[in-house]
């Protein structure tokens, strides 16, 4: 029997497995997926735990149930590469593997600054999206929230709190001269106007220092606040970063055009994790995850996979509450309640398949 090992089970690893079933397993394969929860969670609405305006229920998905699927829930402690085996909390017995597929996503980069992991809050993880929930809409009335990092995740974050929120006072801390830098101009004033009209204050060239349990520390300025919630970047999961591969300046995998490590073939890579030269997205790991299932379809049959195509992505969309949102659609920038709906639509495909 084939052992294939799926680890995550993100948009990339959910993909794999979707596309592997629908185009038939070989009768000696046998696939495990192993995942923290017992459900794909839809990392893109993770701002809106957050802000508490969207119940866990809306953005958990239920895995695929097959005759030859497994599932083993817990926390991932080793990838064993010269073993081929993976150690998780709890479970007895190690979890061998004749085929893995790597798709353990992010995790926050706090470049180095002290007190940002102890005293920030995260969207980065199902639980630290609802823990993150829970401090905002346990504060009282008029609370301060900073926000660290203006990026589309920092964007989300504070103007969905604001719409949750219309008491708290909102701080965001951006290290460029405009919010969104990967973004078209026309965006970048559409977004800032929006904080502006909403009453979110917007800190540009910020330079945050130190953090501590109160307060940010920028340029020399200490703003005092009750909760921080850091979305100024991310990184490979720790496991990822701990394989002994060649990895790129992002500490990502590098990869052969199969998605297969050059040192282990058998072992494959998606998504966060993967050298690649678009930024992260759940819109890559999905194309990914579809090439690599073509790529292990071929090559769980024992024969030569064709090399994958040219990624295209499709553009970036980005919510400012329920109502208004920005985007690039069609190569085009767009604004407005346009961009918010396809967002919705996408969300609604995602549960749907």
């Amino acid at each position: 029997m084939k052992r294939l090992v799926i680890l995550g089970g993100g948009y990339g690893g959910v993909k794999i497995l979707l596309n592997l079933l629908d185009k038939g397993l070989p009768k000696d394969t046998h696939i495990t997926m192993i995942d923290r929860n017992p459900y794909h969670s839809l990392k893109t609405e993770f701002y809106a735990i957050a802000a508490g305006t969207e119940s866990d229920k809306n953005v958990r998905i239920e895995f695929p149930e097959h005759d030859r699927v497994d599932y083993v829930y817990g926390e991932i402690e080793k990838i064993d590469t010269d073993q081929e085996h993976i150690i998780v909390r709890d479970n007895r017995e190690p979890v061998e593997y004749d085929y893995l597929v790597i798709g353990l996503g992010c995790e926050d980069n706090y470049h180095g600054i002290t007190g940002a992991k102890e005293f920030t809050e995260s969207v980065q993880t199902f639980s630290k999206a609802r823990h993150t929930g829970y401090v905002i809409n346990n504060l009282k009335a008029y609370g301060m929230v900073s926000v660290v990092g203006a990026g589309l995740s920092g964007i989300e974050v504070a103007s969905e709190i604001r719409e949750s929120r219309p008491d708290l006072n909102i701080r965001l801390l951006d290290r460029g001269e405009t919010v969104l830098r990967a973004f078209d101009k026309k965006i970048q004033d559409y977004v800032e106007e929006w904080f502006e009209k909403n009453d979110v204050e917007v800190i540009h060239n910020a330079n945050v220092e130190y953090v501590e349990k109160d307060g940010v520390c920028n340029n020399g300025i200490c703003y005092v606040n009750d909760v921080t919630i850091w979305t100024a970047g991310v990184r490979p999961n720790f496991l990822v970063r701990e394989l002994p591969f060649e990895k790129d300046s992002q500490e990502k995998i590098i990869l052969n055009d199969f998605y297969q490590v050059p040192e282990k073939p058998n072992v494959y890579v998606v998504g966060d994790c993967a050298a690649s030269e678009y930024s992260p997205s759940a819109q890559l790991a999905g194309q990914q995850g579809e090439q690599i299932a073509e790529v292990l379809s071929a090559v769980l049959r024992e024969k030569e996979p064709e090399k994958p195509g040219e990624i295209k992505l499709k553009g970036a969309l980005g919510s400012l509450g329920k109502s208004d949102g920005f985007g690039n659609m069609l190569q085009k920038p767009v604004t407005g309640l346009l961009p918010r709906l396809a967002k919705s639509g996408v969300l609604w495909l995602n549960k749907r398949h």
